[in-house]
């Protein structure tokens, strides 16, 4: 059955009729193709029975848990689905949404329970590596895959299983190498799908990554970090209707969701503001006036030595000093002090305007008295922080790739980034707070 074909749900669901792999996945492919709201009355007319307090058959809480599982409410499925034994594929989907919750030993004992019980024994022990892996011990995880390699290695799960190792032990060449072969074999391996993503908006490919999450997203089991992760590339690309979209879907499946319930208040805040392009284009013209040298204007040859002397040589120099340190040169004078502001008032500029620039600098010029430790911990990259796409996308924007140079800004000069709201600035703080590090002023 294609999916362009519409399938009957009801006659699929029915308990009365077999429901095993081929069911699951057609199922899956009706879902897909706008057939979800029917799916989902079917769940919450089944569930509302359940919390009701009626005495379900097997066949219908199976049913039930599959259902909770395409539309990735982890802990329902794994409650019902754990307590049936009638068919090995209860456990199996179990164990994928034990997995989902970070529930990794459990997992990996529920896949091996389910392989024990007849299900796929090779498909069994791989996601059984994943777990196993996902929770710590890559050497385990990789001696099963090697054990299953003769039978597996034409597998899809195999290859992401295989990169999911080169990952962990920072092979981020081979482990795209594999994850990529895993989509080749199967072009829907949501897993897979969502790694390549993640790896390309690290990198700001967001074209290729927004393309990769929907086609992980294409059809269920839907995965709520790629949901987060598309409607973050979507609200960077100003496609807010797209962005709001993924977030209320996370809430339809997970009303709890702190993290999407910011998204979307922030998304909502997003619709006052306003994007001015012709200050940006003044603020691009500010910047290559200050950059201009002093020497491109007529100033006395005494000011220009002092200036010379004083180690300044552009407009951009003049304004991150004050006029006290300018009097403080050698044979810098007020005659030479009123010629500076005069030509900086020429071009709307004044001295020590930019001071809160050489603090800056001055703080960097502090962390060589570190120790080696603080300074590597300076030095260390922005993205050692494990930020969201968000707000490593401010991050990137600012200029900020280590974490000595984030220190070095206040909440409000990032809250005054275009996209960066206080989702963002309270994520920075609460992972600057793990490392025993605050913003500037904080």
């Amino acid at each position: 059955m294609s999916v362009a074909e519409l399938i009957d749900l009801k006659e699929l669901l029915d308990p009365n009729r077999p429901f095993g792999l081929e069911e699951i996945r057609t199922l899956s492919e009706a879902m897909a193709s706008q057939q979800s709201s029917e799916a989902r009355q079917y769940l919450t007319e089944l569930g509302g029975r359940l919390d009701d307090g009626e005495s379900l058959s097997d066949a219908e809480l199976f049913r039930l848990g599959i259902l909770n599982f395409l539309f990735g409410r982890h802990g329902r499925a794994t409650d019902i689905l754990s307590g049936l034994s009638h068919d090995a594929l209860a456990p199996f989907y179990a164990a994928q949404s034990m997995l989902s919750q970070e529930r990794y030993t459990e997992a990996a004992q529920k896949f091996e329970e389910a392989g024990n019980a007849g299900y796929d024994k090779v498909g069994c022990s791989l996601m059984q590596a994943g777990a196993i892996r996902a929770g710590g011990d890559v050497e385990t995880a990789e001696q099963i895959l090697k054990q299953v390699a003769g039978e597996a290695a034409s597998r899809a799960e195999y290859s992401f299983q295989m990169g999911c190792i080169m990952a962990d032990r920072g092979d981020t060449f081979g482990a795209v190498e594999y994850f990529e072969r895993a989509v080749d074999m199967d072009p829907h391996h949501a897993r897979a799908l969502f790694w390549l993503a993640a790896e390309n908006a690290l990198h700001g490919n967001d074209e290729d990554a927004i393309r990769l999450y929907e086609q992980a997203l294409s059809k269920p089991p839907y995965y709520m970090g790629a949901l987060l992760n598309l409607g973050l590339l979507y609200e960077d690309c100003e496609n807010y209707l797209s962005a709001a979209y993924c977030f209320r879907r996370v809430l339809e499946y997970d009303p709890n969701n702190a993290r999407a319930e910011l998204y979307l208040k922030d998304i909502d805040a997003t619709k006052d503001m306003y994007y001015d392009e012709d200050s940006v284009k003044q603020e691009q013209k500010l910047q290559q006036l200050l950059g201009k040298p002093v020497t491109d204007f007529e100033l006395s040859v005494r000011s220009r030595n002092c200036l010379t002397s004083m180690d300044i040589h552009t407009l951009g120099d003049l304004t991150e000093v004050s006029e006290q340190e300018l009097l403080g040169g050698k044979n810098f004078g007020e005659t030479s002090l009123h010629e500076i502001r005069d030509l900086l008032s020429a071009h709307s500029l004044r001295i020590g305007q930019n001071l809160h620039r050489a603090k800056q600098q001055e703080m960097i010029i502090e962390q060589e008295n570190l120790s080696p430790q603080e300074q590597a911990m300076m030095n260390r990259p922005v993205t050692d922080l494990n930020l969201s796409v968000r707000s490593r996308k401010c991050m990137s924007r600012l200029g900020l790739n280590t974490i000595g140079a984030l220190l070095q800004r206040t909440p409000d000069e990032l809250l005054a980034s275009r996209n960066f709201g206080v989702t963002s600035l309270n994520e920075i703080r609460a992972k600057l707070t793990e490392v025993d590090l605050k913003l500037r002023n904080d």
